[in-house]
């Protein structure tokens, strides 16, 4: 019996060795450090989606930093509830040279005089016991999403939080006596003051005008509920044994939106459940996670990175949660909002958040923000109609929890193509699920919605060419009237032009042929891109011809493939011309996430030397030591002459895009491997990233050279494959559902 069992075990661990996506993260990926940090941004992050925590040192306690994702305070704006609130206006304003009072009204008025509507804080946890400001490890395990620290006399902490439901646990062992542990609520109040918040300015969290809450303690649980604006709570709980030298504990955090679909409370979930069990669901969870795709490449500064990118994205997208905000579950504790009221920016930060989703196959998390969207359209069309003043679909470019519009630079936070950005994800979806229902239910009605606004939006010339009204490119000339063009921009034309196309070809799929012929003649009504020598412009006769960090103007290029390499020797040439144009103005006034977009720009050129190079710049710079995308060059090293640190997460997840792109294409409908590598990788590998046309990819590159590539086909259908060893020509296979197809290199 022994024998048999022994030999059982010999062969389950053999089959695990050598399973393809064996290429869950290392050691070496992990966080690892020699004290916690003294301030929130530079925390541990633990996270689920719904939950989240940082753990670091407050003032020599043991703080857990604790969030939850719906936790808005959602009042309305006075300004955009007036009847000004609409683009006529707004046109007029502009076209009579007075737009002081546009930017009075949207930007000063409605966002940053206001302090809310945003995202607020949850509360704190902190442990108190000797010896606690002197940990000699910290180490985040990326595997497990456990959080291990050790102290000098012998404590030792463990701490996650439940990937699949709202339960944060920890527990403490080696303890000589029983810590102090506290629940401290944001300050919404200082003790002893009454009604003052009108006195208080600036971001301070005590003007959202809210009366302290409530703190109950005994002798082994603590609660705390917060009455926020218009009747909307949250509940903080947290429970607790001690048995010996060991203390094990859980918390949770909830809100009336929660409770209200009949969930159970905070102090209901943590009266639940045990800790090993937690634990090993838990850990399921993320083996299952990181089954889903893996990378070997011999940069270990980018490998790293993307690993805690995946951590990361893991931590904050759920399929049943809201989407990845400008800080997810991991808002300020620092007794102010957090940067740009953590809300829903659509000008770049919610869409570069889920580029990566799609190559590294975790299109169960991504469908979260599509959900999200679907549920906030009918909000959205009630917004199109009421300011722009036509029929269709079109987003707020900054959007609360539930789709409302928050103002700001109205460039942006009213733009005229922000569902046709936010449609491209619909598009991604389908065509990496090949998804037909979602195609019919979801993605047509999306984009065929913000193809019908754009259609009635817009105006014709006397050549019946199609125009915006006013267009713009974010975030060129800031706020400025400047800021506003009179011929449409690359930003939106490239935008405007992907609406029509894949409206069209999604049309034809479903066979509306009458839907697809109507959208293809309308695509055909608008103007060519405004390119000269220098490559694409912001907008006819307006170049780039300064350092900035958005780049807007090449969304045609990249991320909307409508230039593109395979296009030929004419676009080939506009992308050499833009490249060279970005280089010769410089990075002066470049933000993180400039670097990681550039990275991705670089890939899709197949210029692997600068694609690694632009990445690992973000990694090394503008990145905290927790890998917290912080906006600044942190080195002042040159990269950048911002070098302030508004952690926003975007720049880290366009990073992990840029990784992608530089093993596996598909944008085309061909899939290229390995396609932009620098010279120096001589040997790298993949395992189960996603191509379009749902196929499952994993390739080996050795001794410089593709040595083989695996294709699963989740759907069937026709994969087209760049021969790695004859690029120029495409292997055609036709697979059945479920079926693979092996490539060797013959040489």
């Amino acid at each position: 019996m022994k024998r048999i069992s022994f030999i059982l075990l010999f062969l389950i661990a053999l089959i695990s060795c050598n399973r393809e996506h064996a290429f869950s993260p290392e050691a070496r990926h992990n966080l690892v450090f020699d004290s916690l940090a003294v301030t929130w941004d530079e925390a541990i992050p633990l996270g689920n989606g719904e939950l989240g925590a940082l753990i670091w040192n407050h003032n020599g306690h043991l703080r857990f930093s604790l969030d939850r994702s719906d936790l808005w305070d959602l009042r309305p704006i006075a300004y955009l509830e007036k009847k000004e609130f609409n683009f006529n206006w707004v046109y007029q304003k502009w076209a009579e040279d007075d737009y002081g009072i546009v930017q009075e009204f949207f930007d000063r008025g409605a966002y940053s005089n206001s302090i809310a509507p945003s995202k607020i804080p949850g509360a704190a946890l902190e442990f108190s016991f000797p010896g606690v400001k002197d940990p000699v490890h910290v180490e985040l395990d990326l595997r497990t999403a456990v959080c291990h620290v050790s102290w000098a006399n012998g404590v030792e902490l463990e701490s996650f939080i439940k990937a699949d439901s709202p339960e944060g646990w920890f527990r403490l062992t080696g303890l000589s006596e029983d810590p102090e542990i506290e629940l401290v609520p944001p300050q919404y109040r200082k003790v002893g003051e009454d009604n003052q918040a009108d006195e208080v300015t600036g971001q301070d969290l005590r003007r959202l005008g809210y009366k302290q809450g409530l703190v109950e303690k005994s002798n082994n649980k603590i609660t705390y509920h917060q009455v926020g604006w218009g009747g909307f709570y949250y509940d903080v709980a947290v429970v607790w044994e001690k048995k010996g030298k060991t203390l094990t504990g859980s918390w949770s955090v909830t809100s009336s939106i929660s409770t209200a679909k009949g969930l159970p409370t905070a102090g209901e979930i943590v009266q639940q459940g045990n800790y090993y069990g937690a634990l090993r669901l838990h850990e399921k969870w993320w083996r299952e996670f990181y089954d889903h795709s893996g990378i070997r490449i011999p940069d270990p500064v980018l490998e790293k990175q993307w690993y805690l990118e995946q951590y990361k994205f893991g931590s904050a997208a759920r399929s049943n949660t809201p989407p990845i905000s400008l800080q997810a579950v991991w808002t300020a504790d620092n007794g102010r909002m957090p940067p740009w009221k953590g809300d829903f920016h659509h000008d770049l930060n919610t869409q570069l958040s889920y580029w990566p989703a799609y190559s590294s196959n975790h299109l169960d998390l991504e469908i979260g923000f599509l959900n999200w969207l679907w549920s906030i359209k009918p909000v959205a069309e009630q917004y199109t109609q009421s300011y722009f003043g036509v029929e269709g679909l079109n987003v707020p470019g900054v959007t609360t929890l539930t789709g409302h519009p928050m103002g700001g630079w109205i460039q942006y936070s009213c733009g005229p193509t922000v569902s046709a950005w936010l449609g491209q994800h619909f598009y991604l979806h389908w065509r990496y699920s090949m998804d037909t229902s979602f195609l019919k239910n979801r993605a047509y009605p999306w984009i065929s919605g913000t193809a019908t606004f754009l259609e009635n939006f817009s105006v014709k010339d006397e050549n019946g060419v199609r125009k915006l009204p006013l267009s713009s490119s974010p975030e060129i000339f800031n706020n400025s009237r400047r800021a506003w063009f009179s011929q449409t921009t690359n930003f939106d034309l490239g935008l405007i032009r992907f609406a029509f196309s894949k409206a069209a070809e999604m049309a034809n799929v479903l066979g509306k042929e009458k839907e697809a012929a109507h959208w293809k003649e309308v695509l055909g009504e608008w103007p060519g891109y405004s390119v000269d020598s220098s490559g694409l412009n912001f907008a006819p006769g307006v170049p780039y011809q300064f350092s900035h960090r958005h780049f807007s103007h090449l969304l045609a290029w990249h991320p909307l493939g409508l230039i593109d390499w395979s296009r030929g020797a004419g676009d080939q040439q506009i992308i050499k011309n833009t490249l060279a144009t970005l280089e010769k103005y410089g990075p002066d006034w470049w933000t993180g996430y400039s670097y990681s977009w550039l990275g991705n720009l670089y890939a899709r050129a197949f210029m692997g030397n600068k694609a690694a190079r632009a990445l690992r710049d973000f990694a090394q710079c503008f990145c905290l030591p927790n890998s917290f995308h912080v906006n600044g060059d942190q080195t002042r090293s040159g990269k950048s002459k911002f070098t302030y640190r508004p952690f926003t997460l975007e720049g880290n997840f366009a990073f992990a895009a840029g990784v992608q792109e530089m093993l596996i294409q598909s944008h085309t409908g061909i899939i290229r491997v390995f396609p932009a590598i620098p010279d120096d990788w001589v040997d790298c590998s993949f395992n189960d990233l996603r191509a379009e046309g749902a196929f499952i990819v994993s390739a080996e590159y050795k001794n410089s050279r593709v040595t083989r590539v695996k294709i699963r086909a989740e759907k069937g259908g026709i994969c087209r494959l760049a021969d790695p060893a004859h690029p120029d020509e495409v292997i055609e296979y036709r697979m059945k559902p479920g079926e693979s197809k092996v490539w060797k290199n013959p040489f």
